[in-house]
């Protein structure tokens, strides 16, 4: 069995062809994947708690400075106009920051989001981020309890690990080659899984 070592150390390694084979995914199982995934490893249709990402903003802890922010437009399509709809529509994200990103300490996430008509209790994400093939950083982040049918409001604390410059100038070099996977859970069973690619270029 190979263990892998670093912020995760001591859990087994895992692939995503092994975890595509799992009938439920849990926490331990994408805190030993080595490298970005190549495809989602749970179907729109797990999200059974109807979780629904609404708003989000990215800012700087230090200044206050507001460096992204989204917010999901309300959709008033029909059932005949959603078949028509991509079912991995909104799974993915790409993000374009400046260089100076790079350099920042501590970033404040604060995400809006509502749920269905199930209580939610253990409500967890682990988001893990990639540049080339190497693990920069794994996030691991607690909702707390959602009451049904209610909106959300949260904001998660990054705090980033100081980056040589070396890998500074290359993932600068290289856009879209910075990478990450978010995995959510409820009860320790994945239930939501999107994906995101970052650009350093912006302002250049």
């Amino acid at each position: 069995m190979r263990v892998k070592a670093g912020n995760d150390a001591g859990l087994p390694c895992t692939t995503e062809e092994e975890l595509l084979q799992n009938p439920a995914i849990r926490p331990e199982d994408v805190l030993g994947l080595q490298n970005i995934t190549e495809n989602y490893l749970c179907n729109p249709d797990d999200n059974v708690h109807k979780i629904d990402f609404t708003r989000f903003k990215i800012r700087d802890m230090e200044t206050g400075t507001v460096l992204f922010e989204i917010t999901k437009p309300p959709t008033a399509d029909s059932a005949e106009d959603r078949k028509d709809i991509d079912p991995n529509a909104g799974r993915f994200v790409r993000y374009q920051f400046t260089p100076a990103f790079l350099r920042l300490r501590k970033v404040g996430a604060t995400v809006e989001f509502t749920v269905g008509d199930i209580p939610i209790n253990n409500f967890r994400m682990i988001e893990r981020h990639y540049f080339r093939g190497q693990l920069l950083k794994s996030f691991d982040f607690e909702f707390g309890f959602c009451i049904p049918s209610s909106k959300n409001t949260c904001e998660h604390i990054y705090e980033f690990p100081p980056l040589s410059e070396d890998l500074i100038h290359e993932m600068i070099l290289h856009p879209y080659e910075t990478q990450s996977d978010s995995f959510y859970f409820v009860d320790s069973k994945l239930v939501m899984h999107n994906k995101a690619d970052y650009s350093y270029t912006g302002g250049t």
